[in-house]
């Protein structure tokens, strides 16, 4: 009962109030750099650098969030991120503390991709969009090749794109079949896909319980060994995604597995 006063009157303020000042720094500060470096004959430094304001601005806003929470974080296999190359990060889609999390506590450059549906939520959209996040349009084929396209310029930096290959979250906190589409692109940029696992974001806040309180359970990021591609092709995308559903899967908890 006493946590879920303190949801109330302490954590609910603190998740709006952080995320509109994240946001709109993010739009200020991409906005004003982006002029900077279009307009100055010199470089100031990473601060004049959009993307750098948007990585440290998330970092600090999952971080605050999962604090706020009163949630313990427990982080493995961080050797196993490739240095100095950009990536495709993959992860299993429990709940929404799984963005809190990736966003928090990865410590990695990354550019989003998101549902187009999602750039229509008030100022979010606006701040992703400033971020560079990369918003996938299935309408067609020409349109799915200019995300890559967009992707393919977003990585040009040395940062990497995160995707919940399952497209939404569990509702059963076991993983469903995974879509084609972050294969395709690591197949598209040869780019070496890094799985993880999350686990205990479903029992903070699973999907069937969005707009209830959260329970307080430890949060798990498991960064798994990076797989590269061998070919280019069809068979390359297959392999892709089906090494990194099994590693995912094989960290799971039990309960959970398939």
């Amino acid at each position: 009962m006493l946590y879920h006063i303190y949801q109330i009157f302490v954590l609910a303020p603190i998740v709006v109030i952080a995320t509109v000042i994240v946001s709109s720094v993010v739009v200020v500060m991409c906005t004003v750099t982006g002029w900077l470096r279009l307009h100055l004959p010199f470089t100031l430094g990473v601060m004049t650098r959009p993307d750098w304001w948007a990585s440290v601005m998330t970092r600090w806003w999952g971080r605050v969030i999962i604090c706020a929470s009163l949630l313990d974080v427990h982080i493995y296999g961080r050797e196993n991120i490739p240095e100095g190359r950009s990536c495709v990060f993959t992860a299993n889609h429990q709940g929404a503390y799984d963005i809190f999390l990736v966003c928090g506590y990865l410590g990695v450059e990354i550019r989003w991709m998101l549902k187009r549906s999602l750039e229509k939520i008030p100022l979010f959209g606006m701040a992703a969009r400033h971020a560079g996040y990369i918003f996938v349009d299935k309408g067609s084929a020409g349109k799915v090749r200019a995300t890559y396209r967009k992707a393919e310029e977003a990585l040009k930096d040395g940062a990497s794109v995160m995707v919940f290959p399952e497209g939404a979250r569990t509702f059963d906190g076991r993983m469903r079949a995974f879509r084609r589409g972050a294969f395709t692109l690591a197949d598209e940029l040869q780019l070496p896909v890094v799985p993880m696992t999350i686990n205990g974001s479903f029992d903070v806040l699973p999907r069937q319980r969005d707009g209830h309180f959260i329970k307080r359970h430890e949060l798990f990021l498991t960064i798994h060994a990076p797989i590269y591609p061998h070919t280019q092709g069809m068979d390359n995308i297959n392999r892709l995604m089906e090494e990194s559903y099994t590693a995912i899967n094989s960290a799971v908890v039990p309960e959970y597995r398939n």
